[in-house]
């Protein structure tokens, strides 16, 4: 596999380090730190952060207007989960918000839980949050979309990629969650799939290899990154639907489909017209979006006011 190809523009330089907006887990907010994983930014760096949030925000306001979108498929409740990236303790929060709204509801046999991929790297704990995807999938409905990060973990699995291409986008916190001695293998010559794969569980390779591309349903459409504009859903590439960035972000025109995804953060829900981002960046912001789709629409879950 050409690793031009598989690792395209998503580099460190895409992701931005501005807040978003949402619940925080733990009630915490973002920090750096060797221990929490959490890369954010302190000093003269937030007075540039703020002046993007204030430029976007203006941005978004000449494309945002009012949008209506179908409603769900009758008797049926979805939820839709934005990039986890290791945040097991986000996760945890999202499954109480979604057990409590499912509850009040009386909608456990309706209910549908889609997560749109990228569980691991970047974060701390991406072990847990796997162990909590698995542990879930045995007591509520669950689709588990692949995302790029899952395709670069596995792909190191197999040899195909060298440890320092995944190190670059998160996979230091990965190996270090499943308690891979990186410091000792790095200082005697680096990384091999082996000293992972020692350490990782049948299930979670089993977990990982189960994922789906896409998931449609009604009126929308779940993939990890996006579709590319003009090609049927059963025609679209693997690579396209984890990796797609500016073809299908720049494209205004109709997919067929409302199409939820995430793979580009952003600092709240995006709501177009063709498609809503629920990437709010839980990494670095300790937020994790849940959308809720229902037959009167779209909404987000929020956590109960104190």
């Amino acid at each position: 596999m050409r690793h031009d190809i598989l690792f395209g523009r998503a580099t460190s330089a895409n992701w931005p380090t501005r807040r978003a907006r949402g619940y925080e887990c733990n009630g915490r907010r973002a920090r750096g730190g060797a221990r929490a994983g959490i890369p954010f930014v302190d000093g003269a760096a937030v007075t540039f952060a703020r002046a993007q949030d204030s430029m976007f925000a203006w941005l978004k306001t000449l494309r945002r207007r009012e949008v209506r979108y179908p409603p769900g498929p009758e008797g049926k409740l979805f939820y839709a989960i934005g990039d986890i990236h290791g945040r097991s303790d986000c996760l945890a929060q999202a499954h109480a918000l979604i057990d409590r709204d499912v509850a009040e509801r009386g909608a456990r046999d309706r209910a549908l839980e889609i997560y749109i991929g990228d569980y691991v790297d970047r974060g701390p704990d991406s072990k847990g949050v796997i162990d909590l995807l698995i542990a879930r999938s045995t007591s509520a409905r669950v689709v588990a979309l692949r995302g790029n990060h899952e395709i670069i973990m596995e792909s190191f699995l197999r040899g195909q990629i060298p440890f320092d291409d995944w190190r670059r986008l998160g996979g230091l916190e990965t190996i270090l969650s499943y308690r891979v001695d990186a410091r000792s293998l790095l200082e005697k010559g680096g990384v091999q799939p082996r000293d992972l794969a020692d350490k990782v569980p049948a299930s979670h390779l089993r977990f990982i290899s189960s994922l789906k591309s896409v998931y449609t349903n009604g009126r929308y459409c779940f993939v990890h990154a996006g579709l590319r504009p003009g090609v049927a859903i059963e025609r679209q590439s693997i690579e396209d639907l984890a990796w797609i960035r500016d073809e299908f972000l720049n494209f205004g025109g109709k997919f067929g489909f409302i199409v939820i995804h995430g793979h580009t953060p952003v600092t709240s829900i995006d709501f177009l017209s063709n498609r809503i981002n629920i990437d709010t960046g839980a990494y670095m912001t300790n937020r994790l979006s849940v959308l809720r789709i229902d037959p009167e629409g779209v909404s987000v879950l929020e956590p109960a006011s104190k």
